[in-house]
């Protein structure tokens, strides 16, 4: 048995740090949930640059934050330089 796997087997619960480390190259795709009421196509199709559309969120409120489809965190949005950020409030 490798050490790798003697290390999960005692532990399965933790996965080593060196695992971590060889895969911080993988890509993932991160998404923040904003949900949108009462929604259709035709609000979709009439979308143009400058559009502003309502979310169920209130302002400050936390969102979603997903990795691969996976919740993981929980966040709220900033103005930072002139850009949007997210800030993690919560870690699933």
């Amino acid at each position: 048995m490798s050490d790798v796997a003697a290390t999960m087997k005692e532990e399965p619960s933790r996965i080593p740090d060196d695992l971590w480390n060889e895969a911080g190259w993988l890509k993932c795709a991160l998404t923040v949930d904003l949900r949108v009421r009462h929604f259709t196509v035709r609000d979709l199709l009439q979308l143009e640059p400058g559009g502003i559309v309502e979310t169920e969120n209130a302002n400050g409120a936390d969102v979603p934050v997903q990795v691969n489809t996976r919740l993981i965190a929980w966040a709220e949005f900033e103005v930072v330089a002139q850009r949007i950020a997210v800030r993690f409030t919560e870690l699933a």
